[in-house]
C-alpha cells in the first residue's frame, strides 16, 4: 500500500516531544522525512533516535528569526524545498487578569504567535506549489479558560492566521489549516499538575469528566489528524480549524 506522504519533505517544529513528537513519527512511517526541531539538544537527539533514521534534527527556537534562517538553510541545501510543515512550537503559562506581567505576555506571544508568523513566512520560499501548512491552535482559540486568557488569545490569532494567509497565497495552490487538540496526555499537560503521579491522575480525571468521550486524547490522535491535513486526503481542504478533542468545545 503506498504510504501517504512516500518522498516528501516534512518540517515539525517543537518535534522531541508531545503531539510534535508523534506527529513526526508519523510522518515517518508514512514515507516522509522529516526535519524536527528543538531548544535542548539532548531531547533533540532522543527524538532523532526514537523516529529514526528518516529524521534530522536541527536546534533552533521558532522565536528566533535567526535560529529560523539556520533551520531553513540547512534544509534548503540538503533537500532543496518542503511538501508540509507542521508550525507546532508553542507554549505558555497560567496567570489571571490582575496577575498578567508583562514577560509572560511576551514570551507567550513570542511562542504561539511571532515564531509561527516567521516560521511559515520563511519558508515560503522552500515551499513546494501545492505544499500543505499545519498550524498549532487549541480549542482555547473559542472557549474562556480562566488565567488562560493570554495563551487562549494567542490560539485566536493563529486560527486567523490560516484563514488570512490562504489568500495570500491562492496563486502557489499551498493550503494553510489549523489543528486544534482538547487536553491530550502530554508533558506539557501533566506539568501542569506538577510531578507527583496522584494530582496528575486527578487533573487527567477532571478533563475527562468535561469531555463528552468520556477521557482525554493521546498524542497520536492527534498526529493522525496532521496526517490527514498534510497528505492529500484533504486536497480540497483549506483554511479549516479541525478540533481533535472528544467533542470538548463542540457541546
Amino acid at each position: 500500500m503506498t504510504r501517504k506522504l512516500a518522498g516528501k519533505i516534512a518540517v515539525v517544529t517543537g518535534g522531541t516531544t508531545g503531539i510534535g513528537l508523534a506527529t513526526a513519527k508519523t510522518f515517518a512511517a508514512e514515507g516522509a522525512h522529516v526535519f524536527i526541531t528543538g531548544r535542548r539538544k539532548s531531547e533533540l537527539d532522543a527524538a532523532v533516535a526514537a523516529i529514526g533514521t528518516h529524521a534530522t534534527g536541527i536546534q533552533a527556537d521558532s522565536a528566533k528569526l535567526d535560529e529560523l534562517d539556520g533551520l531553513y538553510e540547512t534544509i534548503k541545501s540538503r533537500k532543496g524545498h518542503i511538501d508540509v510543515l507542521f508550525a507546532n512550537a508553542g507554549g505558555g503559562s497560567m496567570l489571571p487578569l490582575g496577575a498578567i506581567t508583562e514577560e509572560q505576555f511576551d514570551d507567550t506571544f513570542d511562542r504561539n504567535v511571532k515564531g509561527v508568523v516567521f516560521t511559515v513566512q520563511k519558508a515560503l520560499p522552500l515551499l513546494a506549489d501545492g505544499a500543505s501548512v499545519i498550524l498549532m491552535a487549541s480549542t482555547t482559540s473559542i472557549k474562556g479558560t480562566a488565567a488562560f486568557s493570554v495563551y487562549s488569545a494567542t490560539k485566536a490569532a493563529v486560527r486567523n492566521l490560516a484563514r488570512s494567509w490562504i489568500l495570500d497565497v491562492k496563486g502557489r495552490r499551498i493550503r494553510i489549516n489549523a489543528v486544534s487538540p482538547g487536553p491530550i496526555r502530554t508533558p506539557g499537560l501533566l506539568g501542569i499538575a506538577g510531578t507527583e503521579a496522584a494530582a496528575q491522575q486527578g487533573l487527567l480525571d477532571y478533563f475527562a469528566s468535561q469531555i463528552p468521550l468520556g477521557r482525554v486524547g493521546e498524542p497520536e490522535e492527534v498526529a493522525k489528524a496532521v496526517l490527514f491535513l498534510a497528505s492529500d486526503d484533504s486536497s480540497f481542504v483549506n483554511g479549516t480549524e479541525l478540533f481533535v478533542d472528544g467533542g470538548l468545545a463542540q457541546v
